[in-house]
Protein backbone atom coordinates (compact mmCIF):
# COMPACT_ATOMS: atom_id res chain seq x y z
CA UNK A 1 0.00 0.00 0.00
CA UNK A 2 1.01 3.27 -0.43
CA UNK A 3 0.89 5.59 1.92
CA UNK A 4 2.32 8.72 0.69
CA UNK A 5 0.84 12.12 -0.33
CA UNK A 6 0.59 12.81 -3.76
CA UNK A 7 2.90 15.95 -3.71
CA UNK A 8 5.52 13.76 -2.64
CA UNK A 9 5.10 11.53 -5.40
CA UNK A 10 5.88 14.81 -7.65
CA UNK A 11 9.54 14.56 -6.06
CA UNK A 12 12.43 13.15 -7.68
CA UNK A 13 14.96 10.95 -5.44
CA UNK A 14 17.78 13.73 -4.23
CA UNK A 15 20.48 13.28 -6.18
CA UNK A 16 22.72 13.15 -3.50
CA UNK A 17 21.13 10.43 -1.79
CA UNK A 18 21.41 8.08 -5.12
CA UNK A 19 25.20 8.99 -5.12
CA UNK A 20 25.70 7.97 -1.48
CA UNK A 21 24.04 4.93 -2.70
CA UNK A 22 26.73 4.06 -5.08
CA UNK A 23 29.52 5.38 -2.60
CA UNK A 24 28.57 2.97 0.16
CA UNK A 25 28.45 -0.11 -2.93
CA UNK A 26 32.16 1.06 -3.61
CA UNK A 27 33.36 1.17 -0.63
CA UNK A 28 31.73 -2.29 0.30
CA UNK A 29 33.34 -3.50 -2.70
CA UNK A 30 37.11 -2.38 -1.66
CA UNK A 31 37.18 0.80 -4.00
CA UNK A 32 39.30 3.93 -2.39
CA UNK A 33 36.60 6.12 -3.22
CA UNK A 34 36.73 10.07 -2.96
CA UNK A 35 34.09 12.23 -2.85
CA UNK A 36 33.99 15.50 -4.50
CA UNK A 37 30.26 15.77 -4.94
CA UNK A 38 28.62 17.36 -1.76
CA UNK A 39 30.12 20.16 -0.67
CA UNK A 40 30.78 19.36 3.27
CA UNK A 41 34.18 21.42 4.36
CA UNK A 42 36.68 18.94 5.74
CA UNK A 43 38.51 21.55 7.68
CA UNK A 44 37.58 21.56 11.43
CA UNK A 45 35.39 24.69 12.89
CA UNK A 46 37.72 26.99 14.80
CA UNK A 47 38.54 25.81 18.18
CA UNK A 48 37.62 29.24 19.97
CA UNK A 49 34.18 28.72 18.36
CA UNK A 50 34.70 24.94 20.12
CA UNK A 51 35.23 26.24 23.21
CA UNK A 52 32.88 28.87 23.52
CA UNK A 53 29.72 26.15 23.08
CA UNK A 54 31.72 24.14 25.67
CA UNK A 55 31.36 27.17 28.04
CA UNK A 56 27.79 27.82 26.96
CA UNK A 57 27.07 24.20 27.85
CA UNK A 58 27.80 24.54 31.27
CA UNK A 59 25.06 26.76 31.81
CA UNK A 60 22.30 24.96 32.80
CA UNK A 61 19.94 28.05 31.49
CA UNK A 62 20.86 26.86 28.10
CA UNK A 63 19.23 23.89 28.34
CA UNK A 64 15.35 25.07 28.30
CA UNK A 65 13.54 25.31 25.22
CA UNK A 66 15.12 28.08 22.89
CA UNK A 67 13.08 30.69 21.67
CA UNK A 68 11.66 29.97 17.69
CA UNK A 69 13.14 33.79 16.52
CA UNK A 70 16.37 33.06 18.35
CA UNK A 71 18.33 34.57 21.68
CA UNK A 72 18.90 37.92 21.53
CA UNK A 73 22.66 38.00 21.86
CA UNK A 74 22.54 35.64 18.19
CA UNK A 75 19.94 38.16 16.74
CA UNK A 76 22.27 41.16 17.98
CA UNK A 77 25.39 39.43 16.51
CA UNK A 78 24.28 39.63 13.32
CA UNK A 79 23.06 42.89 13.11
CA UNK A 80 26.13 43.74 14.06
CA UNK A 81 27.77 42.13 11.48
CA UNK A 82 25.89 43.56 8.67
CA UNK A 83 26.49 46.98 10.24
CA UNK A 84 30.54 46.36 10.36
CA UNK A 85 30.44 44.35 6.93
CA UNK A 86 28.01 45.99 4.74
CA UNK A 87 27.23 49.14 6.31
CA UNK A 88 23.88 47.65 6.67
CA UNK A 89 21.45 48.72 9.50
CA UNK A 90 18.91 46.11 11.13
CA UNK A 91 16.48 45.81 13.66
CA UNK A 92 17.32 42.55 15.79
CA UNK A 93 13.75 42.62 16.98
CA UNK A 94 12.00 42.57 13.70
CA UNK A 95 14.90 41.98 10.68
CA UNK A 96 16.79 38.85 11.62
CA UNK A 97 15.36 35.88 12.30
CA UNK A 98 17.44 32.67 13.62
CA UNK A 99 17.27 29.59 11.64
CA UNK A 100 18.48 25.89 11.76
CA UNK A 101 20.14 26.36 9.25
CA UNK A 102 19.28 28.65 6.12
CA UNK A 103 18.02 25.44 4.34
CA UNK A 104 15.40 25.27 6.68
CA UNK A 105 14.32 28.46 6.54
CA UNK A 106 14.44 28.23 2.50
CA UNK A 107 12.04 25.63 2.62
CA UNK A 108 10.03 27.50 4.89
CA UNK A 109 9.76 30.46 3.67
CA UNK A 110 8.14 29.36 0.26
CA UNK A 111 4.74 28.19 1.86
CA UNK A 112 4.59 31.49 3.84
CA UNK A 113 4.43 33.45 1.44
CA UNK A 114 3.11 31.31 -1.72
CA UNK A 115 -0.37 29.68 -2.38
CA UNK A 116 -1.43 26.15 -4.07
CA UNK A 117 -0.62 26.98 -7.69
CA UNK A 118 1.54 30.02 -7.08
CA UNK A 119 4.90 30.57 -9.07
CA UNK A 120 8.25 30.81 -8.02
CA UNK A 121 11.04 32.19 -10.47
CA UNK A 122 14.42 29.94 -9.44
CA UNK A 123 17.56 29.89 -10.77
CA UNK A 124 18.65 27.12 -13.43
CA UNK A 125 21.20 25.82 -12.24
CA UNK A 126 20.62 26.45 -8.68
CA UNK A 127 20.36 24.45 -5.24
CA UNK A 128 17.75 21.54 -5.16
CA UNK A 129 15.76 22.76 -2.29
CA UNK A 130 14.30 25.58 -4.18
CA UNK A 131 12.27 23.41 -6.57
CA UNK A 132 11.87 20.76 -4.14
CA UNK A 133 10.08 23.03 -1.36
CA UNK A 134 7.73 25.15 -4.23
CA UNK A 135 6.59 21.64 -5.23
CA UNK A 136 5.70 20.62 -1.87
CA UNK A 137 3.69 24.07 -1.31
CA UNK A 138 1.99 22.68 -4.32
CA UNK A 139 3.29 26.08 -6.19
CA UNK A 140 5.16 25.82 -9.65
CA UNK A 141 8.09 26.68 -10.00
CA UNK A 142 9.72 28.89 -13.53
CA UNK A 143 13.25 28.06 -14.36
CA UNK A 144 15.65 31.33 -14.87
CA UNK A 145 18.57 29.96 -17.31
CA UNK A 146 21.60 30.91 -15.74
CA UNK A 147 24.24 31.24 -18.97
CA UNK A 148 27.66 31.64 -19.24
CA UNK A 149 26.74 34.09 -22.15
CA UNK A 150 25.19 36.27 -19.49
CA UNK A 151 27.70 35.53 -16.40
CA UNK A 152 25.62 32.96 -15.01
CA UNK A 153 23.11 36.13 -13.74
CA UNK A 154 19.40 35.69 -14.94
CA UNK A 155 17.73 37.49 -17.67
CA UNK A 156 14.66 39.35 -16.17
CA UNK A 157 13.37 40.95 -20.28
CA UNK A 158 12.79 37.42 -20.69
CA UNK A 159 10.42 36.20 -18.31
CA UNK A 160 7.32 35.66 -20.06
CA UNK A 161 4.37 38.07 -18.36
CA UNK A 162 2.16 35.54 -17.74
CA UNK A 163 4.71 33.96 -15.82
CA UNK A 164 5.86 37.45 -13.99
CA UNK A 165 2.01 37.95 -13.31
CA UNK A 166 1.92 34.62 -11.16
CA UNK A 167 5.23 34.50 -9.58
CA UNK A 168 5.11 35.42 -5.79
CA UNK A 169 8.56 34.99 -4.84
CA UNK A 170 12.41 34.90 -6.95
CA UNK A 171 15.73 33.51 -5.40
CA UNK A 172 18.88 34.87 -6.42
CA UNK A 173 22.38 33.14 -5.01
CA UNK A 174 25.60 35.00 -5.48
CA UNK A 175 28.18 33.41 -4.68
CA UNK A 176 26.28 30.74 -6.44
CA UNK A 177 26.01 27.17 -6.49
CA UNK A 178 26.83 25.24 -8.35
CA UNK A 179 28.27 27.94 -10.85
CA UNK A 180 30.31 29.53 -8.41
CA UNK A 181 29.18 32.55 -10.52
CA UNK A 182 29.33 36.41 -8.21
CA UNK A 183 27.93 39.76 -8.89
CA UNK A 184 28.63 42.86 -8.03
CA UNK A 185 26.42 45.16 -5.89
CA UNK A 186 24.82 46.52 -9.62
CA UNK A 187 23.57 43.14 -10.36
CA UNK A 188 21.53 43.75 -7.48
CA UNK A 189 20.01 47.23 -8.17
CA UNK A 190 18.69 45.48 -11.04
CA UNK A 191 17.35 43.07 -9.50
CA UNK A 192 15.78 45.24 -6.64
CA UNK A 193 13.94 47.26 -9.75
CA UNK A 194 12.20 44.15 -11.64
CA UNK A 195 11.47 43.00 -7.90
CA UNK A 196 9.97 46.25 -6.98
CA UNK A 197 8.40 46.85 -10.39
CA UNK A 198 6.82 43.69 -10.88
CA UNK A 199 5.71 43.44 -6.93
CA UNK A 200 7.86 40.27 -6.16
CA UNK A 201 9.76 39.72 -3.31
CA UNK A 202 13.51 38.30 -3.15
CA UNK A 203 15.21 36.14 -1.37
CA UNK A 204 18.73 35.56 -1.57
CA UNK A 205 20.54 33.00 -0.45
CA UNK A 206 23.99 34.33 0.79
CA UNK A 207 25.38 30.85 1.88
CA UNK A 208 28.61 31.51 0.74
CA UNK A 209 29.19 35.13 1.31
CA UNK A 210 32.34 34.54 3.02
CA UNK A 211 33.98 32.50 0.83
CA UNK A 212 35.79 34.65 -1.40
CA UNK A 213 38.93 35.54 -3.30
CA UNK A 214 41.78 37.71 -4.26
CA UNK A 215 40.13 41.22 -3.83
CA UNK A 216 36.50 40.06 -4.39
CA UNK A 217 34.08 41.00 -1.40
CA UNK A 218 30.22 39.64 -2.09
CA UNK A 219 27.94 42.22 -1.82
CA UNK A 220 24.42 41.97 0.11
CA UNK A 221 21.66 42.73 -1.24
CA UNK A 222 20.08 44.65 1.54
CA UNK A 223 22.90 47.32 0.46
CA UNK A 224 21.03 48.53 -1.97
CA UNK A 225 18.35 51.23 -1.48
CA UNK A 226 15.17 50.80 -0.89
CA UNK A 227 15.79 46.74 -0.80
CA UNK A 228 14.19 46.30 2.47
CA UNK A 229 10.92 47.07 0.94
CA UNK A 230 10.77 44.11 -0.47
CA UNK A 231 13.81 41.82 -0.02
CA UNK A 232 15.22 39.35 2.88
CA UNK A 233 18.64 37.46 2.46
CA UNK A 234 19.74 34.18 3.98
CA UNK A 235 23.02 33.37 5.58
CA UNK A 236 24.33 30.70 7.05
CA UNK A 237 27.61 30.05 9.43
CA UNK A 238 28.08 26.39 7.81
CA UNK A 239 30.39 27.27 5.01
CA UNK A 240 32.11 30.58 6.43
CA UNK A 241 33.25 28.61 10.00
CA UNK A 242 32.60 25.29 8.86
CA UNK A 243 30.05 24.53 11.04
CA UNK A 244 27.71 22.18 8.66
CA UNK A 245 26.49 20.05 11.64
CA UNK A 246 26.01 22.81 13.83
CA UNK A 247 22.70 23.81 11.69
CA UNK A 248 23.14 27.21 12.41
CA UNK A 249 21.99 30.08 10.08
CA UNK A 250 19.64 33.45 9.89
CA UNK A 251 17.47 35.78 7.63
CA UNK A 252 17.28 39.47 7.71
CA UNK A 253 16.23 41.99 5.59
CA UNK A 254 12.00 43.02 5.23
CA UNK A 255 9.91 42.75 8.31
CA UNK A 256 7.06 41.35 7.08
CA UNK A 257 8.39 38.58 4.88
CA UNK A 258 10.11 38.25 8.38
CA UNK A 259 6.95 37.98 9.98
CA UNK A 260 5.09 35.67 7.96
CA UNK A 261 8.14 32.70 7.98
CA UNK A 262 8.08 33.11 11.75
CA UNK A 263 4.66 32.60 12.19
CA UNK A 264 4.89 29.59 10.36
CA UNK A 265 8.42 28.33 12.23
CA UNK A 266 6.65 29.26 15.34
CA UNK A 267 3.89 26.63 14.62
CA UNK A 268 6.19 23.63 13.30
CA UNK A 269 9.42 24.17 15.22
CA UNK A 270 11.57 25.39 18.45
CA UNK A 271 14.34 27.43 17.90
CA UNK A 272 18.27 26.24 17.79
CA UNK A 273 19.59 24.85 20.52
CA UNK A 274 20.92 27.99 22.79
CA UNK A 275 24.44 27.27 23.65
CA UNK A 276 24.86 26.72 19.57
CA UNK A 277 23.53 30.20 19.27
CA UNK A 278 25.53 31.35 21.38
CA UNK A 279 28.81 30.42 20.15
CA UNK A 280 27.31 31.21 16.64
CA UNK A 281 27.16 34.97 17.74
CA UNK A 282 30.59 34.70 19.11
CA UNK A 283 32.28 33.40 15.67
CA UNK A 284 30.48 36.42 13.94
CA UNK A 285 31.51 39.03 16.88
CA UNK A 286 35.28 37.28 17.37
CA UNK A 287 38.67 37.69 15.01
CA UNK A 288 37.89 36.84 11.25
CA UNK A 289 41.58 35.22 10.63
CA UNK A 290 40.44 31.89 10.54
CA UNK A 291 37.69 32.80 7.75
CA UNK A 292 40.83 34.53 6.08
CA UNK A 293 42.94 31.06 6.49
CA UNK A 294 40.70 28.59 5.44
CA UNK A 295 39.84 30.61 2.10
CA UNK A 296 43.28 30.48 1.54
CA UNK A 297 43.79 26.81 1.49
CA UNK A 298 40.37 26.70 -0.95
CA UNK A 299 42.22 28.77 -3.49
CA UNK A 300 45.17 26.66 -3.43
CA UNK A 301 42.94 23.87 -3.91
CA UNK A 302 41.23 25.27 -6.42
CA UNK A 303 44.77 26.44 -8.50
CA UNK A 304 45.53 22.78 -8.40
CA UNK A 305 42.26 21.41 -9.93
CA UNK A 306 42.06 24.60 -12.64
CA UNK A 307 45.42 23.82 -13.67
CA UNK A 308 44.57 20.08 -13.97
CA UNK A 309 41.53 20.44 -16.17
CA UNK A 310 43.42 22.70 -18.42
CA UNK A 311 46.00 20.02 -18.95
CA UNK A 312 42.97 17.73 -20.24
CA UNK A 313 41.61 20.50 -22.40
CA UNK A 314 38.86 21.79 -20.14
CA UNK A 315 39.60 25.57 -19.03
CA UNK A 316 37.72 27.39 -16.74
CA UNK A 317 37.94 30.75 -15.28
CA UNK A 318 39.08 31.19 -11.91
CA UNK A 319 35.69 31.64 -9.37
CA UNK A 320 36.21 34.41 -7.04
CA UNK A 321 33.74 32.64 -4.60
CA UNK A 322 32.29 29.19 -3.78
CA UNK A 323 34.55 26.43 -2.52
CA UNK A 324 33.10 24.96 -5.94
CA UNK A 325 34.31 24.53 -9.74
CA UNK A 326 31.93 24.47 -12.33
CA UNK A 327 33.37 22.68 -15.40
CA UNK A 328 32.01 22.11 -18.96
CA UNK A 329 32.07 18.61 -19.71
CA UNK A 330 34.23 17.07 -22.44
CA UNK A 331 33.18 16.76 -25.92
CA UNK A 332 31.23 14.07 -26.35
CA UNK A 333 30.17 13.20 -22.83
CA UNK A 334 26.41 14.34 -21.27
CA UNK A 335 26.77 15.57 -17.75
CA UNK A 336 26.02 12.05 -16.38
CA UNK A 337 27.78 10.06 -18.90
CA UNK A 338 30.54 11.56 -17.88
CA UNK A 339 30.29 11.61 -13.95
CA UNK A 340 29.03 7.87 -14.51
CA UNK A 341 32.40 6.99 -16.48
CA UNK A 342 34.43 9.04 -13.62
CA UNK A 343 32.65 7.40 -11.41
CA UNK A 344 33.16 3.93 -12.31
CA UNK A 345 36.76 4.20 -13.99
CA UNK A 346 38.43 6.25 -11.15
CA UNK A 347 36.21 6.11 -7.54
CA UNK A 348 35.94 9.99 -7.65
CA UNK A 349 32.50 11.40 -7.16
CA UNK A 350 31.45 14.19 -9.44
CA UNK A 351 28.41 16.12 -9.65
CA UNK A 352 26.34 16.18 -12.78
CA UNK A 353 25.16 19.61 -13.79
CA UNK A 354 21.99 18.18 -14.59
CA UNK A 355 21.25 17.83 -10.99
CA UNK A 356 20.95 21.41 -10.48
CA UNK A 357 18.57 22.36 -13.39
CA UNK A 358 18.09 21.76 -16.99
CA UNK A 359 20.65 24.53 -17.98
CA UNK A 360 23.01 22.48 -16.08
CA UNK A 361 23.21 20.14 -18.54
CA UNK A 362 26.73 20.02 -20.45
CA UNK A 363 28.51 20.89 -16.85
CA UNK A 364 30.17 19.09 -13.46
CA UNK A 365 30.85 20.46 -10.09
CA UNK A 366 34.05 20.18 -8.48
CA UNK A 367 33.82 20.50 -4.39
CA UNK A 368 36.80 21.88 -2.94
CA UNK A 369 36.22 19.89 0.43
CA UNK A 370 38.54 17.15 0.96
CA UNK A 371 41.82 17.38 1.77
CA UNK A 372 44.56 18.66 -0.71
CA UNK A 373 46.11 15.45 -0.68
CA UNK A 374 43.12 13.64 -1.63
CA UNK A 375 42.39 16.10 -3.85
CA UNK A 376 45.80 15.62 -5.91
CA UNK A 377 44.89 12.09 -5.91
CA UNK A 378 41.42 12.45 -7.47
CA UNK A 379 42.56 14.71 -10.28
CA UNK A 380 45.28 12.40 -11.41
CA UNK A 381 42.54 9.75 -11.47
CA UNK A 382 40.72 11.81 -13.54
CA UNK A 383 43.39 12.49 -15.43
CA UNK A 384 44.70 8.93 -16.24
CA UNK A 385 40.93 8.06 -17.11
CA UNK A 386 40.42 10.84 -19.90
Amino acid sequence: MNYQSNRLGQIPPYLFAEINKKKVAMIEAGVDVIDLGIGDPDLPTPPHIVEKLVEEMQDPANFKYPSFIGCLEYRQSIADFYLRHYGVELDPETEVLALIGSKEGIAHLIPALIDPGDTVLIPDPSYPVYRMATLLANGQYYDMPLLKENNFQPDFDSIPQEVVDSAKLMFLNYPGNPTSATVDVNFFKKAVAFSQEQGIPIAHDSAYNMVTYSDYTAPSILQVKGAKKGSVEFGSLSKTYNMTGWRIGFVVGNKEIIKALSVLKSNTDTGQFTPIQKAAAFALNSDQNCVVAHNSIYEERMAVVLEALSSIGIQVEPPKGSFFVWAPVPEGYTSTEFVTHILEKTGVIVTPGNAFGPSGEGYFRISLSVPTARLFEAIHRIKESI
